[in-house]
Order: structure tokens, then C-alpha cells, then sequence
């Protein structure tokens, strides 16, 4: 078991004065330190994608190989559920992310997105199962032929608070589909929980929520506004606040409008600038929202989990919600790649790494 300290003393994060020369107003936490454990919970996984606290107290996870387990939050027990056996893991591609229905006791869908197809073949489909007697069955296709690729497949899913599916979608290495909104790639989409297509959409008869994205894989709402953790190139990993039908400017801009180039493309395409931007790049992954008194000092924040960054980020929100205000990283090189969080009820928080040799479910408590 590990102890981490959240104090005045942890890593404050350089942002934007890299290459944009923008920062968030970096202050200094108010509250005493707070003395946290972390323990490992499971281990022997391979590339754990997706976690959520389930409505039945059990984490539910997907491993990109094609397995959906649950796994004991008390004991670390995994239970496959199922194995997908159309799943083909290429490259980064595989099983990948998961949404659980928010009325889980009358509609026990579970949702999730992967890859499958080989070759100029290679797609991304979303399908939704249903859960009964420790099983998942019935398959029913939500959405399909998004374009897929070894890299940049986004895919992380979450269901909104007005009983929406949204879907995020990379650029499947063809940056130039970010810009087309007759692509499916480079998107958030938003569908309703059958797969139809709602009709307050920003484009007639299209799943396209917004636009202009190169590969996110991080997804929340929190109230009346919804985040998002996109990869950029060799600069500017990104928060986004996602706004209906905006352009997000990949791949004419990296980051913010601060380029003449750029500032041109943003003008003429009103074109949506990050919350917060990293460079050198962290590898943005999972967002979760933390507004517990279990630990005060992450009141009101969003954490963000980083791949090559090899940490869990705490990006602290003003109380609109439309500016972030402090970025301290935690657990950094402990644990190596981190993938996925998710929290209790309580306000424990779960991540699972993706280090790809015996990867873990790790604990954070206090």
C-alpha cells in the first residue's frame, strides 16, 4: 500500500506558456493536506480500457482483447461476463469504451464501442447488450462503419443527463475527415439510446454533435456542460468544453488561435479554443468529475488521467465551470500508463493502467 500527500507542495502543471503562451491562473490550495492510500486491487489484466462503478457496487471493466468483466470493489475478484469475439485489437484498436443506462434496474443495457475488420476494412461499431443472470446477450447494432485505424479511434462513450448517447470519434489517421461533417471521424456524435438520431441535432439527420476533433478519449458531464480530453500531435493535448455543432479546429489548428494561420481558420470557422492545453504532450485520456467531501481538497475539479504523462491530474474548476483555475498532478511514475477512472458513491476513485504487462485496477482512498 502507497500513501500519497495532496499539499501546497505538489506539482503545479506548465500548460500553455509553451507554445500558446496562455495559462490558467495557477493558485495555491487552500485546504490542509489530505493523506490518501493507494492500493493494488487487481492485476494480471491486459490493456484495461474502460471501469465504472456499477449501480449493483461492482466495477465493470473492458479489456481491449475483447473481455467485459466485473470485478469485486471489496475483494478484486474479476468475473468475465463476456468475451466479443468479433473484436480485432490492432494497434491501439480493440474493445474500448462503456456506458452502463442510467435506469440500469428496468433497462440493463450495456453499451460498448470496438473495432472489428481488417485491412482498408477496419471499422468501429457501437452495440448495445443486455445484462440478465450474470451474462450479457442480445447484441443490437447502435451505430456502425465509423471509420477505425491502429491510432486515433477516440471512443470513449457516456450518457447524458436528457437520456442521450454521445461517442467520441478520432480521426482514424486521416486528419482531413475532422473537417467533414459527412464523416463520422474526427466527431462527438449523439444519438438517442435506440441509435436513432435525435431531432435537435445541430445538422439535419446526422449523429454530429460537434466537429473538428483528432482523437478524444475522454468524456463527461457535469450540469449542463460536458468536457472532453483529446490527444493533439506532438503539442496541445486538450480539455474542451463541448459546445452543439462547433468546430474544434483539428487539423487547421493545434491548440489555440495564436498562429496567423490559425487565426484566420478560427475567424472564419468560429472555431471553439481549449480550456487547457499541454505542451510537450501528456497523452490526454479518461475524465471524471470529483465533487465529494471524502476528499475536500478535489472539490469541484475535473481529473484527468494521462497516458505518456504517467499521472492523474486534478484541474480544478471556477464555479461556472467554463475556466479552469489550478492544475496539480498526483501519483506521478508510480503507476506508468494510466487509462480509466472511475469513483465509488463514497468517493473512492478507481484507474486501471495500460502498461500492457500485467496492468492493474488501483484504489485511491484515504
Amino acid at each position: 500500500m502507497k500513501t500519497l500527500i495532496i499539499s501546497a507542495l505538489a506539482i503545479l502543471l506548465c500548460t500553455t506558456a509553451c507554445k500558446k503562451n496562455k495559462s490558467a491562473a495557477i493558485q495555491d490550495p487552500i485546504l490542509p493536506d489530505a493523506a490518501l492510500k493507494t492500493k493494488v486491487l487487481a492485476a494480471g489484466l491486459a490493456f484495461p480500457w474502460e471501469i465504472i462503478y456499477g449501480p449493483d457496487q461492482q466495477l465493470w471493466m473492458t479489456e481491449r482483447g475483447g473481455k467485459i468483466s466485473r470485478v469485486n470493489p471489496q475483494t478484486g475478484t474479476v468475473t468475465l461476463l463476456h468475451q466479443i469475439s468479433e473484436v480485432v485489437a490492432n494497434g491501439e484498436g480493440g474493445l474500448l469504451g462503456m456506458v452502463l443506462a442510467p435506469n440500469f434496474a428496468t433497462n440493463p443495457w450495456v453499451y460498448v464501442v470496438y473495432n472489428y475488420g481488417t485491412g482498408n476494412n477496419y471499422k468501429e461499431k457501437v452495440v448495445r447488450f443486455t445484462y440478465a443472470n450474470g451474462a450479457l446477450s442480445s447484441p443490437l447494432s447502435i451505430i456502425d462503419q465509423i471509420p477505425a485505424s491502429g491510432i486515433h479511434n477516440g471512443s470513449r462513450l457516456m450518457i447524458s443527463a436528457d437520456q442521450k448517447l454521445f461517442i467520441s470519434t478520432g480521426d482514424a489517421s486521416n486528419a482531413n475527415n475532422a473537417q467533414d461533417k459527412n464523416s463520422l471521424s474526427g466527431k462527438i456524435l449523439r444519438l438517442n439510446l435506440d441509435g436513432s438520431i435525435p431531432g435537435d441535432n445541430p445538422f439535419v439527420n446526422s449523429p454530429v454533435w460537434s466537429f473538428g476533433h483528432r482523437n478524444p478519449q475522454g468524456l463527461i458531464q457535469v450540469g449542463d456542460k460536458i468536457y472532453a480530453a483529446e490527444h493533439g500531435p506532438n503539442n496541445d493535448d486538450e480539455v474542451n468544453l463541448i459546445l452543439k455543432g462547433r468546430n474544434y479546429g483539428w487539423p487547421n489548428v493545434e491548440g489555440f488561435c495564436n498562429l496567423s494561420s490559425e487565426k484566420a481558420f478560427c475567424t472564419s470557422n468560429d472555431v471553439v479554443e481549449p480550456m487547457f492545453a499541454w505542451t510537450p504532450t501528456i497523452a490526454t485520456s479518461s475524465l471524471n468529475y470529483y465533487n465529494s467531501d471524502y476528499i475536500p481538497q478535489w472539490k469541484n475539479s475535473l481529473l484527468l488521467l494521462s497516458l505518456k504523462g504517467s499521472k492523474l491530474t486534478q484541474l480544478s474548476l471556477n464555479s461556472e465551470g467554463d475556466k479552469i483555475t489550478t492544475a496539480q498532478d498526483f501519483l506521478l511514475n508510480q503507476f506508468g500508463r494510466l487509462r480509466a477512472i472511475c469513483q465509488s458513491p463514497e468517493g473512492k476513485l478507481y484507474i486501471t493502467t495500460s502498461n500492457g504487462n500485467d496492468d492493474k485496477i488501483i484504489e485511491i482512498a484515504k
